[in-house]
Parts: C-alpha cells; sequence; structure tokens
C-alpha cells in the first residue's frame, strides 16, 4: 500500500508536469529527490546492519520534508527500515503532510 500511494503520487505529478497543468520541473525535482531518498534510506539500512555511522534521522527528515517523501515511503517498505520506531514514522507524516501542503500553496498561488 505505501509504495503504491508513493507511486501514484508521483506518477500524478509527472501527468500532470507532461500535460502542462504544473510545471514539469516540479515533477521532476520530486522524482529526483524521492531517487536521493531513496539510496540515503538504502544506505542507512546497510549501515544498520553493518554497525556503521549511520544517517542522522533528522537528515532523512529533512529529505522527506524537501520532497523525497514518496522514495522515503518505498524505502522504508522496500528495505523494511525505520518502520518499527514510532517517534521517526510520526515525524514522517508531518514532513511528508507539510511538504504537500507547501505544495498545494505553491501551485495555488501560482494559479492567481
Amino acid at each position: 500500500m505505501p509504495i503504491t500511494f508513493a507511486l501514484l503520487f508521483l506518477s500524478v505529478l509527472i501527468a500532470a508536469g507532461l500535460a502542462g497543468a504544473i510545471p514539469l520541473a516540479v515533477a521532476i525535482f520530486y522524482s529526483i529527490a524521492s531517487l536521493v531518498a531513496m539510496v540515503v534510506y538504502g544506505i542507512d539500512k546497510s549501515a544498520a546492519r553493518k554497525q556503521a555511522r549511520r544517517t542522522p534521522e533528522r537528515t532523512l527528515h529533512l529529505l522527506g520534508l524537501a520532497g523525497g517523501w514518496p522514495g522515503a515511503l518505498v524505502a522504508q517498505a522496500l528495505f523494511r527500515h525505520k518502520t518499527a520506531k514510532r517517534s521517526f514514522r510520526a515525524m514522517f507524516w508531518v514532513t511528508a503532510i507539510i511538504n504537500c501542503a507547501a505544495l498545494g500553496a505553491l501551485l495555488l498561488s501560482a494559479r492567481i
């Protein structure tokens, strides 16, 4: 379900960008941010397994806040990473909601 939700969100953005409903740069930005977030989550999961230096949770949250939350959501599901800690999950969703609200405000202000 999380993977479907994230991919649907990105697909809608890409389709809207290609149709000219939103700037294509927005869709590209979210796609790149999501890819970066997935890679960073993967690196962090690998570090966790090796008991090596980890990526700070703040960095993971900032990636989500900056638009990488769809990729982070996919990475959480694929790597089974950062799914057990409730405080992390709660903050993850807060950052995703803030990001979506900011995107909505940006798109609305561009239409006026």
